[in-house]
């Protein structure tokens, strides 16, 4: 396994890994969401890729620069490994690497938003020494 830049032809992989989590219709707008994160710097979208070449997991990082802190963080905005390939360390071995990335950013820390309903995903975050922030808040615009 190895981990790689997404890239614009990964549109089909990473639009069934968003359907796992839920996000039905990704496909039609994808390839443009895609092509805008790579060519962010401040954006990293990194795919894990079994032996054949096949995408089995991804994730996507932002780096948030902060005014009144000396360190910035990043934000996990989503992250998703192939219902098949699940518990075989890929999960771990994608966000250790975003981790990396982070670090040398000079983030001081991640964060990420995960919806109640997904206790195994929070299973993982704890494992990988995430904790819980006491309150969330959204205002829907749409």
């Amino acid at each position: 396994m190895k981990i790689r830049d997404m890239q614009e032809d990964d549109t089909t992989a990473v639009a069934n890994l968003l359907q796992q989590l839920g996000y039905e219709g990704a496909a039609d707008f994808l390839p443009g969401k895609i092509h805008s994160f790579i060519t962010d710097p401040d954006e990293y979208c990194l795919v894990a890729e079994e032996t054949r070449g096949q995408v089995i997991g991804f994730i996507s990082i932002h780096i948030i620069p902060q005014i009144a802190l000396k360190g910035d963080f990043a934000r996990i905005s989503y992250f998703s490994v192939d219902e098949h390939f699940r518990s075989r360390g890929v999960g771990k071995l994608l966000e250790e690497y975003g981790e990396k990335i982070a670090r040398e950013r000079n983030c001081d820390r991640i964060e990420l938003h995960s919806h109640s309903r997904r206790e195994d995903a929070h299973r993982f975050y704890y494992r990988q020494g995430y904790v819980e922030s006491p309150k969330y808040l959204v205002k829907k615009l749409f």
